[in-house]
């Protein structure tokens, strides 16, 4: 061993170095503790011919784990998937490695992980204002939508990322896009142009939020039942309108919703409404016809709205004033008001309002919840269809095949029914005599 001038021992601070040759390569090494000093070279740099030391030579930098390694694999198919561009790909790697290795998700089930990727992907696509539902990311990464929104929530607060809300008109184009009925794939009665079917079907979906169709409702069966509405009215032949809607998705080659069919026939109901404003409409409007008509009440929404709304006033005045005048008919070879004494008038009147109010309670005039004049909806030219069909309140039967001992309790109330009076007992007594006698012999 040969001393090493100069070089003192990082750990004792020792000048004590010394070069040991026991190994391929010279170290110095620290007599007094025994540390390395400095390390052998394996090689030299081959940019500035300096030598390479171990440790440099072989390090190696931290891999990530195997489900970060995962994750980022399902972000990048989820995005290939949606075609997006190479930016919200990118953002979306960025956003999955911060949430992956923030506290709320570093200790969740794979499950949520897997979620987590989706809505990556989905607050990526909304800051770069791409069309994407977050149906379509539950769909794709196989989870309930209900449970895709949790998370989502939790990740905006956790990354404190402020994403844009998209409303449903702006996801009509990329909708629309799934409806495989171009010019190269069904024959031309039966192909539409994508940009005219995704105006016809924004503004269908324009006029159903008017109509409180679209408030509370799921999204897709919503777009599908404009998307069908609107391929039928822009070319309406007999060839298109005998199309039912499953035929439609068939042709379309796209998943049938079943509340779209529902949807359907609630726009159809709307369109009517509309419809029969229309100055020029000689014909009656039915579902079936609407369909004809349907640019013309597009173009004109919002005076047909107005007109509509007007006329179903006028109506419900004219109505009224007709129940309030037949109630004030007299019958005939009736007393008038002047002849009948002052008790008689009070009791007409209290029967003229009962009859104005409806089927009222007699001792309140109060109108009864169960009325169908009770739901304001069924008043309402427009109403949210949940209103206007609204399901009644079970209301719980009493138990009458409970089993009967003869040891229950009788009610005060009660009691007074089970007491006879005089005549009852002389009454009851008697029959009892007879019976007797007629069973002797």
């Amino acid at each position: 061993m040969m001393c090493a001038a100069g070089l003192r021992c990082p750990g004792c601070g020792s000048s004590n170095v010394v070069e040991d040759d026991l190994y391929s390569q010279a170290q110095m090494v620290c007599v007094d503790c025994g540390s390395v000093v400095s390390e052998g070279t394996l090689a030299q740099d081959p940019l500035d011919g300096t030598a390479v030391s171990y440790s440099r030579s072989t390090a190696v930098s931290k891999k990530p784990c195997r489900n970060l390694i995962e994750g980022l694999q399902r972000v990048k198919a989820i995005c290939r998937i949606l075609r997006v561009n190479e930016s919200i790909e990118e953002l979306s790697d960025k956003y999955y490695n911060q949430a992956y290795r923030h506290q709320s998700f570093i200790n969740v089930t794979l499950h949520k992980k897997h979620i987590l990727a989706g809505c990556c992907v989905l607050i990526s696509c909304r800051l770069c204002n791409w069309p994407v539902t977050m149906g379509t990311i539950g769909y794709l990464v196989d989870a309930d939508p209900v449970e895709v929104g949790g998370i989502y929530q939790d990740m905006v607060k956790v990354l404190d990322v402020n994403a844009p809300i998209v409303c449903i008109t702006d996801v009509m184009q990329a909708h629309s896009q799934e409806y495989k009925i171009s010019a190269t794939e069904v024959p031309d009665e039966l192909s539409e142009n994508s940009r005219d079917l995704t105006k016809r079907a924004v503004a269908l979906v324009e006029l159903a939020a008017d109509a409180w169709i679209v408030t509370g409702r799921q999204p897709t069966p919503i777009m599908m039942a404009a998307v069908y509405l609107a391929w039928q009215s822009l070319k309406p032949s007999k060839l298109r309108l005998g199309f039912s809607l499953s035929r439609f998705c068939q042709l379309a080659r796209v998943k049938q919703h079943k509340p779209a069919m529902k949807r359907v026939a609630e726009m159809k109901e709307v369109l009517c409404k509309l419809g029969k404003e229309l100055p020029w409409s000689s014909e009656a409007v039915t579902p079936d016809s609407v369909v004809h008509q349907v640019g013309d009440i597009l173009q004109n929404r919002n005076v047909l709205l107005r007109k509509a709304l007007e006329s179903h006033e006028e109506a419900l005045q004219a109505s009224r004033t007709e129940e309030a005048a037949a109630s004030q008919i007299p019958e005939p070879g009736a007393q008038t008001a002047d002849e009948l004494p002052v008790q008689q008038n009070g009791k007409n009147a209290e029967r003229t309002e009962q009859r104005r109010d409806g089927d009222g309670d007699p001792r309140t005039g109060l109108q009864r919840l169960d009325s169908p004049d009770s739901n304001w909806g069924k008043r309402e030219l427009f109403a949210p269809p949940c209103v206007i069909h609204c399901k009644r309140k079970r209301v719980e039967q009493p138990d009458v095949l409970r089993d009967v001992t003869g040891d229950e309790e009788i009610s005060d109330s009660e009691i007074d029914s089970y007491i006879r009076s005089p005549q009852e007992s002389r009454e009851f007594a008697l029959s009892q005599r007879i019976l007797s006698e007629m069973k002797k012999p």
